[in-house]
């Protein structure tokens, strides 16, 4: 199986033209084989573009596809209207990859879903996205690095790390049920418990990898849900060990607090949990190779 998204989820992509960033990833999307079934562009609806039908509207395009997932590439200052828009057309899972949202929008739009569209679930902003490996890939992830076959299901912050925990599973034989590139500011749709729990309610997968990194207290609260929900083994990198004191860090969340929020507080929460932490992304690929090999 897979969490979130599969082989029957269609996709609608919001912000779509001739020469679209919504447009190039749709199509490696659709490439990879993910039903890409209409686009949305308010300026341009009824146009067909590379195959694509568009809608000036997310309720027009849900209406005529039946889409039940939507992927936003669109400016920031339009990002959390759009957001808001396919949750009130009723859209179930949105992945939005715009990078560079006001947190006051994001919190906004976060709160907005929460109250009037609790159906709708938010992967993002700033997120590379969703990809179940030979089902299904919304964002910008390369299905080139990802390996069907489960057992193990992967759950990120960085998108940079989202890649490279796909690839060094992949090099050693090690397929993923589903990865989950959550993202890295400071109000993230879906976090780390959503996914983790999502993860432990999946029997194909049978053992998770976590990417943490330094800022906020998201590893934390997700070292203290596993402590007491997650049976499955976990594996964690927590990156900016060696991130300098007072340094202002490049992702918006990435905000350390006195000793909160450090790399260290959180591998020490982690471990303390239960969890394998690596120091370095290959360490930890290779610790889940030997997890999985050990799996009965």
């Amino acid at each position: 199986m897979s969490i979130f998204v599969d082989e029957n989820t269609k996709v609608l992509v919001q912000g779509i033209s001739p020469t679209s960033q919504g447009l190039y990833h749709g199509l490696r999307n659709r490439a990879y084989g993910t039903q890409v079934v209409a686009g949305t562009n308010p300026n341009r609806g009824g146009e067909v573009i590379e195959g694509i039908p568009v809608y000036a509207t997310v309720a027009e395009a849900v209406e005529a596809t039946g889409a039940n997932a939507s992927f936003i590439s669109v400016p920031p200052k339009f990002a959390a209207a759009a957001i808001v828009e396919a949750a009130a057309a009723g859209v179930p899972f949105v992945v939005c990859i715009t990078e560079g949202i006001p947190a006051i929008d994001e919190a906004l739009a976060y709160n907005r879903l929460v109250r009037d569209f609790p159906g709708t679930r938010l992967l993002g902003p700033n997120c590379p996205g969703i990809i179940s490996p030979g089902k299904c890939n919304i964002g910008i992830t390369s299905g080139d690095i990802a390996m069907a076959g489960g057992p193990v299901g992967i759950v990120s912050r960085s998108g940079t790390l989202t890649y490279q925990a796909l690839h060094e599973l992949s090099q050693q034989g090690v397929g993923q049920t589903t990865c989950v590139g959550i993202g890295g500011d400071p109000v993230p749709g879906t976090s780390f418990i959503d996914c983790l729990a999502a993860f432990e309610a999946d029997p194909d997968t049978r053992a998770i990898m976590m990417i943490g990194e330094i800022g906020g207290s998201a590893e934390e609260e997700a070292a203290e849900f596993i402590a007491t929900s997650v049976t499955k083994p976990v594996v964690s990198y927590v990156a900016g060990v060696t991130a300098p004191p007072g340094r202002k860090m490049g992702h918006a969340g990435a905000i350390i607090s006195g000793s909160k929020g450090t790399a260290q507080a959180k591998m020490d929460a982690l471990a303390e949990a239960g969890v394998t932490v690596a120091l370095n992304p290959t360490a930890a690929g290779e610790a889940m190779v030997d997890i999985v090999k050990n799996l009965a």
